[in-house]
């Protein structure tokens, strides 16, 4: 059955309205009605600008600042811009001018109302990004310019050793900053879908021996790595691999306690993405000895710029985990280690499961 107007726009998501060229509204959806607080069905036939109610900061009506029915002839519509409810809430409002041809008046606008919480949302994200990344710079930046300032105002009078200390703590505050805009570098990637793989066939014991290794050696935690002699190959990125392996381990010994364990074992007959026949994968986990993560916040922990505890962080290294391995065709979980704390458990596709 043909659908009439009227349903067609209460279907839609964003609130509608429609004025003829009286200037009069001929149609309001429902989620329009809503947003203004009036009564769709008495709505209809009244003036378009004592209808749609929406004020700027400083108080002026949208009808009165865009004069839809008055101005260029070439004009077709109004940008999407920001106006206020009469509640005080934030919509976003666009308009489109319809008119038979230039020379003639003005016989319909439409206008579309959008809740702005979306844009809010958007904004806070955006000031969680600034904020981070002002207080993530901020420290090794501060480190950096105070030894090299030291070092230039009193060079004869330092020692070798505090020389090489001062050059070496120089050197791991400009490793930080290196990697909080890899993160971030990342992290844009990921969201705007625009992260290149290079996947060949990767040795994932080969990787993590050296991650171990290299986390390991710059901690007094014990970081243990127990793995099989035949454990498959998988269709990895080796560079976003060692990547997610490092997050992993890493925050473990930031956020864990007592050891630290990661273990790679081969299943080979889990389902496949979306339910698919047995697929091999190479299972990643990594445990540690701390509080673990309570169930309630396990889903929080993938999302930018999750902190929980007062260890530093960006915030950002689970959800680089989480974003690499799905671009790979794997997941992640969390679960609770069997002697306490947390385990995060990573399998990765041995084939190429890579979303398109």
């Amino acid at each position: 059955m043909e659908a009439s107007a009227q349903q067609v726009v209460d279907a839609l998501p964003d609130g509608v309205l429609l004025a003829g060229p009286d200037q009069r509204v001929e149609l309001v959806s429902s989620v329009a009605a809503r947003m203004l607080g009036i009564d769709a069905g008495t709505a209809v036939g009244r003036p378009l600008a004592d209808v749609l109610l929406l004020r700027d900061t400083e108080g002026c009506r949208w009808y009165d600042a865009h004069r839809p029915y008055d101005g260029l002839t070439t004009r077709t519509g109004v940008p999407e811009q920001s106006w206020t409810l009469p509640d005080g809430s934030e919509v976003l409002v666009a308009a489109r001018i319809h008119r038979p041809a230039t020379d003639r008046p003005v016989d319909r606008v439409a206008i579309s109302i959008r809740s702005g919480r979306g844009r809010a949302r958007l904004d806070r994200e955006r000031s969680d990004l600034v904020a981070t990344v002002a207080h993530e710079l901020r420290s090794p930046l501060t480190g950096v310019k105070g030894f090299v300032q030291a070092m230039l105002n009193r060079w004869d009078k330092l020692s070798d050793e505090q020389k090489k200390l001062m050059l070496t703590t120089v050197h791991s505050d400009s490793d930080r900053l290196s990697r909080l805009i890899a993160e971030l570098l990342d992290v844009a990637r990921i969201d705007t879908g625009r992260l290149q793989l290079h996947p060949r066939p990767t040795d994932v014991a080969v990787l993590a021996g050296r991650v171990v290794g290299s986390v390991g050696a710059a901690t007094s935690r014990p970081v243990q790595l127990v793995a099989p002699d035949d454990l498959p190959r998988v269709v990895a990125d080796p560079d976003k691999l060692t990547q997610v392996l490092t997050n992993l381990v890493e925050n473990a010994v930031r956020h864990g306690d007592g050891d630290v364990r990661v273990m790679l074992e081969h299943d080979p007959d889990r389902a496949g993405p979306g339910g698919s026949g047995p697929t091999a994968y190479v299972v990643i986990t990594v445990d540690d000895q701390g509080e673990g993560i309570a169930e309630a916040l396990r889903r929080q922990v993938f999302t930018k710029f999750w902190k929980h505890g007062v260890r530093g962080g960006s915030g950002l290294g689970l959800y680089i985990v989480g974003g690499l391995t799905r671009a790979h065709g794997g997941e992640v979980v969390i679960e609770d280690a069997p002697g306490g704390g947390a385990r995060v458990v990573v399998r990765w596709p041995v084939e190429d499961h890579r979303r398109r």
